[in-house]
């Protein structure tokens, strides 16, 4: 579970990454590729940071979840758009439950 979460933190850091791209090409905004760099930066980072200290990076990439989590779900259930809230929203919960299951799982060094 430990590799699949490390993975799937890279896969999201450059889909969020991509999508603050996305955000400054589509509406010339700012905040889209700053916030959407340094989020992506900070899940690729927990990625790469759970090889050596598996729970700093596993807490990291939650807390990077939890706050984009908590960024896009009340955007997806106010406007029901699939893009960019409902698959941000999607990205963060899947990443949310991998780090619970992680985290929880015997084994994994602390």
């Amino acid at each position: 579970m430990l590799e699949l979460t490390k993975y799937y933190y890279y896969l999201f850091g450059v889909l969020t990454i991509v999508g603050g791209v996305m955000g400054y090409v589509k509406a010339h905004s700012t905040a889209s590729i700053v916030a959407g760099s340094i989020a992506g930066i900070l899940l690729i980072f927990a990625g790469v940071l759970v090889a050596s200290k598996t729970q700093p990076g596993l807490i990291l990439g939650l807390l990077i979840s939890l706050a984009l989590a908590g960024r896009f779900i009340p955007a997806f259930a106010t406007k029901g758009t699939w893009m960019p809230a409902g698959m941000m929203s999607a990205l963060s919960v899947i990443a949310i439950i991998l780090t619970i299951i992680t985290l929880i799982a015997p084994g994994v060094k602390r």
